[in-house]
């Protein structure tokens, strides 16, 4: 899985991603943008997490960042993402990529 979701990174690519939410209880399945793999810098805890950018939140599109026991499922789609969509601070990634002013 995470190796699918670094080659997302590189390769700009939306995925279909279901996971636990605590929230509501349930799975729910979103479309998002892969973003980083590493510690959450927020969270106490700091094991390594899959950082999303959710488009279809019920709230507003946001980062979503899940330690990989909560992801039920990953899926790569076809469709193309650009940076430019959530990328609005200088960012300090943990994976390594080439997103140009966004990297």
């Amino acid at each position: 899985m995470r190796n699918l979701f670094i080659n997302a990174i590189h390769n700009r690519m939306k995925i279909e991603l279901s996971f636990y939410s605590k929230e509501d209880n349930a799975i729910i399945t979103r479309l998002t943008a892969p973003m980083d793999y590493g510690p959450s810098r927020r969270a106490h805890d700091k094991s390594d997490r899959f950082h999303f950018w959710d488009y279809e939140s019920d709230k507003k599109n946001h980062v979503l960042s899940l330690q990989p026991e909560a992801i039920k499922a990953l899926v790569v789609t076809e469709q193309n993402f650009h940076p430019k969509e959530f990328v609005n601070w200088t960012p300090n990634w943990f994976i390594i990529r080439d997103w140009g002013q966004y990297s």
